[in-house]
């Protein structure tokens, strides 16, 4: 594994298939995109894709500290350029050899036909951190060919960039790679020092409108605003900043020029950025007022924050995002035709009315800062490239084997401890649990200084028979090898630590298995905090949840009880449940106890009428961050468990873990989520929910969990478990942050 030269600062190539001669979001995003990098504290390569012939958006960077732009045509780096710029072809050519010649630490990159070309990069795979926009934006459009290609980016990627947690939510759905990966850089907006606007309308009105002009931007029917206002006794004129005109129609192309002529439209041009936005501070109101059709787009207007960070208000269509981003009160939301608009902008001629819709906008502009992106990214360049641990010899890399026929549990784990300086890590993959390459496995065993066994099956039989003197060797235990023969056979003399998730399993191994205590650990699951944290949806207190129903010993039935006795008290709760159905595996449904148990338990939903409408099934699938926005509490009614990863979740997500004192559950989480009965979960769940208290329950179960269980937490644990062989400290829930 190549060690990146990331010791002082790393090194990133950005490249957006966008013109930086045109002001656009696009090319305000490569602008703002190679700022936050650099503010993040990255050594910034801008690769441009055409000739430079406007320099508004490369001129701030050419001299700006730790930024280097790179012009293909001024700096001839190809021979046969063509007059429109960069082909993706050509991008992903010519990043590949600038990579070559010193290796970038991450490359960013921008445009579907570009990323889907640098994904079939080998040497670039792994890097690639691609910011999507043109992407399918609804089921219709995500044909299988979309899925396919956007499947191929996923994987080569180790960040997918998205705009809006609508934009992550709905890729999460449909494209399974894209779970663990998409992470959110929202739009970026930098405002001129200085500049701002006056705070109250000029009695003539000034609207502003940035940008292309295109028909579903609602371009053309601006112009006829002056003249609707001034039906209405409101003296106004429209200025227009943009020089793009969009559209394969010819004849609206036309229609659109004449109209930024007319009477009470000032026409601009295209300006450079920060004299856009100095000539709409000089304006009232803006206007990002578009077709019905882009309601349901999952991306966020940069115009629209910008113009709010000037302190101007925008007039914008209502759809969920501006609700979530102004609030469902905000009142310049536009309805779908001109006279529509213009009874809305002749209630902002109102001073009162200008000011409060001008405050929403400001504030929400706030939240979008080069400072909060440059946060943002500093966070993701801590995931992507951890420092080297302590003590590793860079010269010397330490070897490490991950051996297991099903590593599901550990991959995130393993890509951590891939991503480390200092470690040379390789995966033996078993076919089955029993079947191998033995060479390759015997090969490894001869080469590693460490190897880690997930699963203590036959690869842990195996790699104990062949350890060398001087290697140590750890096995990850489960509670389904826990009764079965291996543990049994294991040369627990050859093995330097069994790693067990909880305490209790830990405590069984020991009298199980018969080993030394000191040589059973605990080491908890992981939870991805950073990606579970995304903010609830309305009503996310009255749904329960539930993941993984299968096998019987789950319980399903226990939380129908709870949901029942919920329902009683309130018809709007309601149970989720996240799950492969007990059909989908040979191995339960052959059971004839186990068919029966479904059967009865099925037929009592159909047949109740409590629960009939209360139950949703939703399909089993990785999408688990998206599907918790809407749930508030997640049930653990099992008869048993090893550590029960999902009430964590949830709690990681903003939710409350609701947990029957199965074996050990103490051992897990703190006394405040656990319950006795089903009965008394339900009563707990309720009186969060009805004395207003959810919101304080939901910080706790969050603090406890990161504190306890955040991945960063657990790969450190793992660091020094392989690294330094330090057994870590059992969690100590006594210290459990108090409602």
């Amino acid at each position: 594994m190549t060690v990146p030269d990331h010791a002082t600062r790393p090194r990133a190539l950005v490249y957006g298939d966008v013109d930086l001669n045109i002001i656009d979001g696009s090319a305000v995003w490569a602008q703002s995109m190679t700022q936050g990098l650099a503010a993040a504290g990255c050594d910034v390569t801008l690769l441009l894709k055409a000739p430079v012939t406007t320099d508004r958006l490369v001129a701030p960077l050419m001299g700006a500290e730790h930024v280097t732009v790179r012009r293909p045509y001024e700096d001839r780096l190809l021979s046969d350029l063509g007059p429109r710029g960069l082909t993706p072809d050509q991008a992903v050519a010519l990043m590949t050899r600038l990579d070559a010649e010193r290796r970038f630490d991450l490359v960013v990159v921008r445009g579907r036909r570009l990323a889907g070309l640098a994904a079939a990069e080998e040497a670039l795979a792994g890097r690639l951190w691609t910011y999507l926009t043109d992407v399918p934006q609804n089921v219709t459009e995500m044909t299988s060919t979309a899925v396919s290609e956007l499947t191929d980016i996923a994987v080569a990627s180790r960040f997918l960039l998205c705009q809006t947690e609508e934009l992550r939510g709905f890729l999460e759905a449909a494209i399974p790679a894209a779970c663990g990966k998409s992470v959110l850089f929202p739009p970026v907006v930098v405002a001129p020092e200085g500049v701002a606007g006056s705070g109250t309308p000029h009695e003539r009105l000034r609207l502003v409108y940035t940008g292309k002009f295109a028909s579903r931007w609602n371009t053309l029917e601006m112009t006829g605003l002056p003249a609707a206002l001034a039906e209405r006794g409101v003296a106004a004129e429209l200025h227009m900043i943009g020089d793009k005109i969009h559209g394969d129609d010819p004849e609206w192309a036309k229609r659109m020029r004449r109209a930024l002529e007319g009477d009470d439209v000032v026409w601009h041009g295209g300006r450079p950025r920060a004299e856009a936005l100095r000539l709409s501070a000089e304006c009232d109101i803006g206007l990002s007022w578009r077709d019905p059709e882009m309601d349901a787009s999952l991306e966020l207007s940069t115009k629209v924050l910008e113009l709010g960070a000037l302190g101007l208000p925008v007039v914008l269509n209502r759809t969920p995002m501006h609700e979530a981003l102004l609030g469902a009160d905000y009142p310049l939301y536009a309805g779908a035709d001109t006279d529509s608009v213009a009874d809305v902008l002749t209630l902002a001629a109102d001073p009162e009315i200008y000011r409060e819709a001008a405050e929403r906008c400001r504030a929400a502009s706030a939240r979008f800062t080069l400072e909060r992106a440059a946060d943002r990214l500093r966070g993701y360049l801590a995931l992507a490239l951890p420092p080297m641990p302590a003590g590793v010899d860079p010269e010397r890399p330490l070897k490490v084997v991950i051996a297991g026929h099903d590593l599901k549990f550990f991959t995130r784990l393993a890509d951590y401890l891939m991503s480390l300086p200092g470690l040379d890590v390789r995966l033996d993959e078993w076919e089955s649990l029993r079947a191998h390459d033995q060479y390759r496995s015997r090969e490894l065993a001869a080469w590693a200084d460490v190897v880690i066994c997930e699963w203590c099956g036959p690869n842990a039989l195996f790699y104990a028979q062949h350890k060398r003197p001087g290697q140590r060797l750890v096995v990850r235990l489960h509670r389904f090898e826990l009764y079965a023969e291996w543990p049994r056979k294991l040369d627990i003399d050859k093995v330097d630590a069994v790693v067990c998730v909880s305490p209790y399993y830990a405590s069984l191994t020991r009298e199980l298995a018969g080993w030394p205590a000191d040589k059973v650990v605990v080491l908890p699951n992981w939870v991805d905090v950073a990606q579970l944290d995304r903010p609830k949806l309305p009503g996310a207190e009255y749904t329960l949840g539930m993941i993984g129903i299968a096998p019987s010993r789950k319980r399903l039935d226990r939380g129908l009880e709870v949901l029942a006795e919920l329902r009683r008290r309130d018809p709007r709760y309601t149970l989720a449940v996240k799950s492969k159905q007990p059909w989908d595996y040979w191995w339960i449904w052959n059971r004839p106890e186990e068919r029966e148990y479904y059967e009865r338990t099925y037929r009592s939903i159909q047949r109740s009428d409590l629960l009939a409408e209360g139950v949703v099934f939703d399909p089993f699938g990785p999408d688990v961050g998206a599907w918790l926005r809407r749930v508030g509490f997640m049930l653990s009614t099992s008869d048993d468990e090893s550590f029960h990863l999902a009430p964590a979740e949830c709690a990681a997500s903003g939710g409350v873990p609701a947990v029957l004192s199965w074996p050990g559950a103490d051992t897990i989480y703190s006394a405040r989520w656990l319950h006795d009965d089903t009965a008394a979960m339900a009563e707990a769940i309720h009186t969060i929910v009805s004395e207003g208290r959810f919101d304080a329950a939901r910080r706790a179960a969050q603090a406890e969990i990161t504190e306890n269980y955040a991945l960063g937490r657990v790969c450190d644990l793992w660091t020094d478990l392989v690294v330094h062989g330090k057994v870590p400290e059992p969690v100590d829930l006594t210290r459990a942050v108090t409602a």
